[in-house]
């Protein structure tokens, strides 16, 4: 007997609803349809609830394969969430580009190197616009890590496809207004989310 059926037949066992037992186990309704309809395994944690609730054994729920599964499901899971706090933390660490002193401010005959709060003018772009893309981003950085907490998954992608596009944006703006150094730390910025990105990719 499968997973599946296992936990269908111990749920219907106690009389309970799927509603019902997800509220003893702490998880979504859906999570225990996904569960008992074989689309997917618990966690770790949630095994153990299961077990515990159930007074069985983890090895009478779950197969020598299924354990094997669950395992491979799990490290893919745990590698992917490090991903993602990583490609979350890039974006808050915009903030560098705020006090870093990487813009060009002209005085007279020389060009000073000055950040972000000091600049006073920018000739190429206005500064409203420099304050608007950074806060932006970390703006971003802060709900991406907000919705890994909070195991929000749909909302967190949605967030990493606007990071990147506007990280996209970002180095082009910067390009045209011959802001080097902002332009170069983007690109690595950027270049670093792909990469996370593309090694995400390879672990599904």
């Amino acid at each position: 007997m499968e997973f599946n059926e296992k936990l269908q037949q111990l749920r219907t066992q106690k009389s309970l609803t799927q509603e019902q037992l997800a509220e003893q186990l702490y998880v979504s309704r859906t999570a225990i349809s996904k569960w008992e309809s074989g689309k997917g395994y618990p966690n770790i944690e949630s095994l153990k609830c299961i077990s515990k609730f159930f007074s069985v054994t983890i090895d009478e729920l779950l197969s020598g394969e299924e354990l094997i599964t669950l395992a491979e499901t799990e490290n893919h899971s745990n590698v992917n969430r490090i991903y993602n706090i990583i490609s979350g933390i890039i974006d808050v660490l915009a903030v560098a580009f705020i006090v870093l002193p990487i813009y060009g401010e002209p005085q007279g005959n020389h060009v000073y190197h000055v950040n972000l709060l000091s600049n006073t003018h920018m000739p190429n772009i206005d500064i409203g616009i420099h304050w608007a893309i950074f806060l932006f981003i970390i703006g971003l950085g802060i709900a991406r890590l907000s919705f890994i907490c909070f195991d929000k998954e749909s909302l967190y992608s949605i967030t990493s496809k606007v990071s990147i596009a506007t990280g996209a944006v970002a180095i082009c703006l910067y390009a045209a207004a011959r802001e080097p150094y902002a332009t170069i730390l983007l690109f690595m910025f950027f270049g670093v989310k792909i990469f996370l990105l593309l090694q995400q990719s390879k672990t599904k």
